[in-house]
């Protein structure tokens, strides 16, 4: 049987949400994107640079990924140092009134766009989940400046309200405008909401890290039960191990052998 929530690291949503949470929420559901400022202090981004500096190599290997752009996916496996931007209590409480409970990280990843990168094509994250539009948003995404985003340096393009549009309307460059945020910060948006990495004209680099999250029901863009050995799986906050996927979507969505997946992941091997 399917034990106790609570026990297994149910995500139970807090009803007693702050006049802060609630302007967040009314925020995001009527321009598909809120941007907090300054979350994190120049001390914590300086650590994401020189980590991430530490697990960067090669670039992009199609135009969509940026010929000039550098990813590294696979985070939760390789560093713990974005552990605190996945569960970041502040788009905890969004993501609690935008999903239903035990919502899943669906990939993440450090994204850094060197000088001389090209604008990347528009597009909304949730558009793999082929259902038409105009709809609720099936995913959201966050993504954290870990160095200043400028107009000149590839700041992320979005347009407003276009969460909104049907199957029927295409988005221009023209209808855009720029996240510019101070180190520190991110922007939050709906799946739904068009957008796309600005060019980067500058002679500097721009890094970022991202998390995005789906429905509680639906497939992840990451596989992370292949991908983060169950050992250090079971060295991550209950928070995280519920979003990677040791979660149930009741009744019984996620079970292993007809019981909650996190039995299993405190078993031993």
């Amino acid at each position: 049987m399917i034990p106790h929530p609570q026990r297994y690291g149910f995500q139970i949503a807090d009803k007693r949400e702050t006049p802060q949470t609630v302007a967040d929420h009314e925020t995001l559901m009527r321009e598909g994107y809120v941007i907090f400022e300054r979350l994190l202090d120049e001390a914590a981004c300086a650590a994401m640079r020189a980590e991430s500096a530490r697990l960067i190599g090669g670039s992009g290997r199609n135009a969509f990924e940026g010929f000039r752009t550098q990813r590294v996916y696979s985070i939760l496996a390789k560093t713990r140092i974005f552990d605190d931007l996945i569960d970041h209590p502040r788009l905890m409480a969004l993501l609690d009134r935008v999903f239903e409970p035990n919502y899943l990280l669906s990939q993440a990843q450090i994204i850094n766009i060197r000088p001389g990168e090209e604008a990347q094509a528009l597009h909304f994250d949730d558009g793999f989940y082929k259902i038409p539009r105009p709809r609720p948003a099936l995913g959201a995404a966050a993504i954290w400046a870990i160095d200043d985003f400028t107009a000149e340096n590839g700041a992320t393009e979005i347009i407003p309200r276009s969460h909104l549009w049907g199957s029927d309307r295409s988005p221009t460059r023209e209808q855009t405008i720029s996240c510019l945020m101070p180190a520190g910060s991110v922007v939050f948006f709906l799946g739904t909401l068009w957008h796309g990495g600005g060019a980067n004209r500058s002679s500097r680099d721009r890094l970022a890290f991202t998390n995005q999250y789906c429905a509680p029901w639906l497939r992840q863009q990451e596989n992370f039960f292949l991908e983060v050995p169950r050992e250090m799986t079971r060295s991550l906050r209950p928070t995280i191990q519920s979003l990677m996927g040791y979660s149930i979507y009741p009744p019984f969505m996620g079970m292993v052998d007809s019981m909650h997946p996190k039995r299993v992941l405190d078993s031993p091997e």
